[in-house]
């Protein structure tokens, strides 16, 4: 910014390019002592503006006090821990309402997730999801989890205050924290051993962790949940893959 005989000239970005401006200084008696006052300029944009003007420092220094750091408090938002029970052929999803709201994301959007990582069909009732099939309520963390750092959480700052929308077509997430924006790609998980070549018919073996409410082993294999039935909390087991649904794998003896 230079003084010349009570004109301010500055560069000043406007309509996506820098350009020239000229300030005429009211009242101004001397060019070197100007700390405040009221500007009239064009911008050449066939607007006039009328404006306090300021030291550059002054407004440099209120630039930095809007900016918004990143915040380390892990603990700052938190969604619901998902509630599930098996009612008969079907698993619900008590607080599927509460965990939506908790994300601030389209209920059929997240139904379309599970549904899909699931491998199943279901409906929305009310506050709560409802699945075909019987689903142990351990899965359902790891998905939603899995949900948040695709749809939700900015890759930029890690805040969750985002939102989704569509340009021609491409799912981009928002964020209203830091202004960022991005495609939604589904990330990739990081290959983990023991789950390369997992298909139906290949033979794996297992060590059984816990047993699921119908008396079937569960085992863990990277990201899948594996069921074998008959299998007991630390057994090591070798089976057959008789169908992946999803991150489920359900087995048959070999």
């Amino acid at each position: 910014m230079v003084p010349i005989s009570g004109i301010r000239i500055i560069l000043k970005l406007c309509n996506g390019g820098f350009i020239f401006q000229t300030i005429r200084m009211k009242n101004l008696r001397h060019p070197d002592i100007q700390p405040k006052g009221r500007a009239i300029f064009n911008c050449g944009c066939e607007r006039n503006y009328e404006r306090m003007v300021e030291s550059y420092e002054t407004l440099l220094n209120k630039a930095y006090e809007e900016v918004t750091e990143p915040s380390e408090d892990g603990e700052r938002w938190s969604y619901p821990e998902p509630k599930s029970i098996i009612e008969g052929k079907t698993t619900i999803l008590e607080n599927f309402a509460e965990i939506v709201n908790a994300l601030r994301r389209d209920p059929d959007h997240l139904m379309k997730y599970l549904l899909g990582e699931l491998g199943t069909a279901g409906k929305i009732d009310g506050s709560r999801a409802i699945f075909n099939g019987k689903f142990e309520d351990s899965l359902f963390s790891p998905m939603i989890r899995s949900y948040v750092d695709d749809y939700v959480i900015c890759s930029e700052c890690g805040k969750p205050d985002t939102r989704l929308f569509k340009d021609d077509r491409i799912l981009m997430l928002k964020c209203e924290a830091c202004g960022s924006h991005r495609p939604v790609r589904k990330r990739k998980p990081k290959a983990e051993s023991g789950t390369s070549g997992l298909e139906q018919g290949s033979i794996i073996e297992v060590s059984i962790e816990s047993t699921s409410r119908r008396g079937d082993g569960v085992a863990k294999v990277g990201k899948y949940i594996v069921y074998v039935a008959g299998g007991r909390p630390g057994q090591k087991v070798k089976v057959r893959i008789a169908k992946i649904s999803g991150s489920i794998i359900f087995t048959e003896k070999p």
